[in-house]
């Protein structure tokens, strides 16, 4: 094997050799989405003794017989590393350190050493303590068999990478955040889907597509020139023209217009010995406010499971089968004709009907769910067409926000791509309708999750999170009234979902001011709440009316919680084990009825 190169399990890395995360690097900046997405890649991917995973690449320089510097891959290797620690595994002590940082440092050295998360905080790294939390958390709620995932880490692997030697690191740092190392999965199936087309006009439109749709943070229809776009999209820009049927349909109207130098097929993309990008179009700069819920790549998987209606039972979202799940496009012309098509009417509808992160006005540091489409409008001041983001849906009884809420709902319960069934769901059905009922469609998606969860039977950490989350969604529905008292409104306009994965007990489990309850009582439904992992932690051990006056903003995250709340403070000002039982019977009658 070349000596650049070694293939490495991660059962055994941060074993053998130590690593230095330079002060160019940025520091550790993982959430929950990330951590979490990891977890699951690997305690799916292994199912027996004959699988195997890869990971990805680890790029490295050797500056000492056992010393390497990291040039990229560290925040997967930082997050192995809290994993690792969290599973008991045995690995070296200073396998991992960051430069120049010393609270990053002090922190590892802390949790490598103890088993407490407890740190002062003027010396602690709160990013790193904060990953560590989500890893145990996400064990706890998903009941993971330690041994077990120990088990499948020794069939996962990195490949590391020593860069050449006296090469700029700090060019080739800034290239591979720019470009990339590897020759990517999507690259490989344009490159085999333009090499079934019949000629350079189709290969041109082909490309078009591909690129256009590729940046996922814009409105498909700004990413397109203005005389395309004309061509392409009705008047108002808001969908594409009625005579757009099929590929052949918009290869003549934009083959004149179509770039022609990007039709590299498999052999020249492989070729090529230089890591330069490839010249991109620029969106305009009001869309790059949104953030998509999918990369491209598993935008690409999204379409093709809509196309062929896959169920949630096979692999057609998973990145594993990228190429296998895509093969059948290019197997013939109208094939690669047929998927080229619906990958643009998909991102259309993408764009219309699943909700963003927008990055704008209040919020353009934290974000807000939107749910909006893109219109035109004639600025009068300048005498030109812009566009305009609206409410996707007529907001009468304010039936968008109901939509974006809703969608939110599942956004924070499945985080990994590959479980993200629901947009599949509507992607199919707004094929084959426009108007269809997409809350309809949705909340019968989410009822079914939940009935089959088998949640009445369930305690503590072994309720899923699509039970916290869809309640909380239907308290937001429609409001919910204790003692004849109005304490949640419907359709609160201040109240949005946050990435929630922390059971919280709001009767402690290990209570210092109040009386220990039975386990029966401690884990039920009607005593838990799902908060940030950040939020439990500063929970603590506080009983119940300490967290409502001290962190009112962290009850606020729960529309369940904030109920809880509203019955401490009635009455006795106490949060009873009968208080408990009597709000579960009540959230559980809410979760059997039908959906209205």
């Amino acid at each position: 094997m070349n000596d650049d190169l070694e293939i490495i399990s991660v059962s055994s890395i941060l074993n053998k050799y130590n690593y230095l995360v330079p002060i160019y690097q940025r520091n550790y900046a993982w959430t929950e989405v990330q951590i979490v997405q990891l977890i699951e890649d690997i305690e799916s991917a292994i199912k027996d003794d004959t699988d195997h995973y890869f990971l990805g690449n680890l790029i490295v320089n050797r500056t000492d017989n056992n010393m390497y510097e990291v040039i990229d891959g560290q925040q997967r290797l930082t997050t192995l590393y809290l994993l690792k620690k969290y599973l008991g595994m045995i690995f070296l002590k200073d396998s991992l350190k960051f430069e120049a940082r010393e609270k990053s440092n002090r922190t590892l050295r802390h949790l490598h050493d103890s088993n407490s998360l407890e740190l002062n905080n003027d010396l602690a790294a709160p990013e790193i303590l904060n990953g560590y939390s989500i890893i145990e958390n996400f064990f706890k709620v998903k009941n993971i068999d330690k041994n077990m995932f120990i088990k499948k880490m020794e069939s996962v692997y990195l490949i590391q990478i020593q860069v050449p030697q006296n090469i700029d690191l700090n060019h080739y740092f800034e290239i591979m955040n720019t470009r990339g190392e590897q020759l990517e999965l999507h690259e490989i199936a344009k490159a085999k889907i333009l090499e079934k087309l019949e000629n350079d006009s189709e290969r041109a439109t082909a490309a078009m597509i591909w690129e256009k749709c590729s940046d996922m943070n814009a409105y498909v229809q700004m990413s397109f020139d203005t005389s395309i776009r004309k061509e392409l999209f009705t008047d108002d820009w808001a969908k594409l023209n009625k005579s757009i049927t099929n590929f052949d349909a918009i290869k003549d109207k934009v083959s004149s217009k179509a770039d022609f130098e990007d039709k590299k097929t498999l052999k020249d993309i492989l070729e090529k010995n230089d890591l330069e990008s490839t010249k991109e179009y620029q969106p305009d700069i009001e869309n790059q406010r949104f953030e998509s819920a999918v990369s491209f790549p598993h935008f690409l998987l999204q379409v093709n499971a809509a196309i062929k209606k896959s169920g949630e039972e096979d692999s057609s979202l998973d990145d594993k089968h990228f190429l296998n799940n895509l093969s059948w496009t290019w197997s013939s012309v109208e094939n690669a004709k047929e998927f080229l098509y619906h990958l643009l009417k998909c991102r259309v509808l993408f764009d219309k009907y699943i909700l963003k992160r927008e990055f704008a006005r209040d919020y353009k540091e934290t974000g807000k769910w939107s749910l909006q489409r893109l219109e035109k409008y004639r600025d009068p001041k300048k005498g030109t067409d812009q566009p305009q983001y609206i409410s996707t849906l007529i907001d009468t009884n304010k039936i968008n926000q109901k939509l974006r809420t809703l969608e939110a709902c599942l956004r924070v319960t499945y985080t990994s791509p590959k479980t993200m069934h629901w947009i599949t769901l509507v992607l199919s059905e707004l094929l084959a309708n426009e108007e269809v009922n997409i809350i309809t469609k949705l909340e019968n998606y989410c009822k079914t999750k939940v009935d089959n969860s088998n949640y009445q039977n369930k305690q503590g950490f072994g309720i899923e999170r699509i039970v916290f989350t869809y309640l909380d969604y239907l308290l937001y529905r429609d409001g919910y009234t204790y003692q004849e008292k109005n304490i949640l409104n419907p359709l609160q306009d201040d109240w949005q979902f946050q990435f929630r994965n922390s059971i919280e007990h709001f009767h402690p489990q290990n209570p210092v001011e109040v009386a220990h309850w039975e386990e029966d009582d401690l884990n039920s439904f009607g005593n838990l709440a799902l908060i940030t992992v950040s939020g439990n932690s500063k929970f603590s051990n506080l009983p119940p009316d300490g967290k409502i006056h001290s962190y009112p903003s962290i009850m606020n995250q729960s529309l369940k919680l904030k109920i809880m709340e509203k019955m401490t403070l009635i009455n006795d000002g106490k949060w009873t084990e009968k208080k408990a039982q009597e709000h579960e019977k009540e959230m559980f009658s809410l979760l059997k009825k039908k959906n209205i």
